[in-house]
This record gives C-alpha cells, sequence and structure tokens, in this order.
C-alpha cells in the first residue's frame, strides 16, 4: 500500500460516481449478469464483475457476441439500461460517507469538484438525484458516453479537468476500479483508490495500485483529511 501524501497540491477533485459515490455495482452488475445468462451465457459474477465493471458497455458489444453469438445492439442496450434503472430506482443507497465527504470537499476546493463517470449522462444524473447529490454536481457531471472514448481512456477525465478550469495535473481523481483508475492516471491526475474492506464490487487494493493509483483508502471519511 502507498505511503500517505502529504500536502498534495491539488487545486480540484474529479470523483467517479459509481462504486464511488452510489453503491451501484452489485445491482448493475447483477442486471446484466441476468441478461447475458438470459442469451445462454453462464457467466458468474465474479467473472461479470472483472470483464465489465468500468468500461462502458457498448465498447464490449464484441464480448457478448462472441460468448453468446448474438449480435446486440441500441435496443438490447436499451432493454438493458430499462431494467438496470428499475433496480436502481428501487435498491441503491449511497456510499457510506460519501455525501458529507464531497460537500466538504466542494467547500474546502472552492467548488472544484466534478463527477467524471463513464456511464451514460441518464444514469448518473437518476442516481446523484436519488442519494440527494445532484445540485451539488450541478453542471459538474461528465458522462464517458458523451466523450471520443470511454475509460480506460483519459478523455473523461480531461473534460472535467478542463471545464473545471484546471491542469489535470493538480487533480485528485477518486476511483474504485482498474479501468477507471487507468484512465485517471493517463490524464495526469493523481489518482486515490477506494476499496472498502471485504468488498466484492471494487477492484483490489494490489490491482487498483498496479495500476497507477498513488494511495488506497477504506473509508470515505478518510479523504477530506487526505486531500487538504
Amino acid at each position: 500500500m502507498a505511503s500517505e501524501v502529504r500536502n498534495p497540491p491539488f487545486r480540484a477533485v474529479l470523483f467517479d460516481c459509481d462504486g464511488v459515490l452510489v453503491d451501484s455495482e452489485q445491482i448493475t452488475n447483477g442486471v446484466l449478469r441476468v441478461m447475458l445468462n438470459e442469451m445462454g451465457w453462464d457467466i458468474g459474477p465474479v467473472e461479470c464483475f472483472e470483464r465489465f465493471v468500468g468500461r462502458s458497455l457498448k465498447d464490449e458489444f464484441g464480448v457478448i457476441e462472441q460468448y453468446t453469438g448474438v449480435r446486440v445492439g441500441p435496443d438490447w442496450l436499451g432493454e438493458f439500461r430499462r431494467r438496470r434503472d428499475a433496480a436502481l430506482a428501487s435498491d441503491l443507497e449511497e456510499i457510506p460517507g460519501a455525501g458529507d465527504t464531497a460537500r466538504a470537499l466542494t467547500a474546502t476546493f472552492g467548488g472544484r469538484v466534478a463527477c467524471a463517470s463513464g456511464a451514460d449522462r441518464g444514469k448518473v444524473e437518476m442516481q446523484l438525484a436519488r442519494v440527494g447529490l445532484l445540485e451539488l454536481f450541478a453542471g459538474k457531471i461528465y458522462s464517458g458516453e458523451e466523450m471520443p472514448r470511454s475509460k480506460p481512456a483519459p478523455d473523461v477525465y480531461l473534460a472535467a479537468a478542463a471545464g473545471l478550469g484546471v491542469d489535470p495535473a493538480r487533480c485528485a481523481v477518486i476511483e474504485d476500479t482498474v479501468s477507471g483508475t487507468t484512465a485517471g492516471v493517463a490524464a495526469g491526475a493523481t489518482v486515490f483508490g477506494y476499496c472498502p474492506p471485504g468488498s466484492l464490487s471494487h477492484s483490489r487494493p494490489e490491482h487498483l495500485l498496479g495500476a497507477g493509483a498513488a494511495h488506497i483508502f477504506t473509508s470515505m471519511k478518510e479523504l477530506p483529511g487526505l486531500l487538504g
């Protein structure tokens, strides 16, 4: 585990959404796994997480076709999003302490806090609204689906930094997956990897560090002290 970073020269904080602000990964991945099972791919929870979490699903259509023989497209993606959103609207909760941490850091950094997700904007905004964070991030939400490339490419983090008027090298990125960590590092930011103990829906600490995370933390309550 990397040593604590003291007095870092950060001017902005860029949060991922799923698994960082909202506890959505098990819900979303569970819906995806059921739909893949329905098409004949007997994929288990661990493999489904490792293959798909942190990536744009539309970028993985080739993998789905390879294992199911079915060429999925916009209609299938629309059905997935309908079922996913219904499950999220019913069961989604905030990552413990994420709201208080995001509010504290928004005050500390003079509003220079953004949400940069690989997910589609509708999902991100719906989730933030459900946990009471949509107003906090209003005008500062960036979707990888709207970029030329989604994570693990750096585009969404570069866009978020530009939107806040901050050099990416002066940004702290908060991530929980290898794909997102790779994106943050490629953008030139310093990545803090969130991995609560015993979690099955976050990348393992050693994998986040291997992807370039500068520090691993296990509770959102730690984050203001690490960045302040």
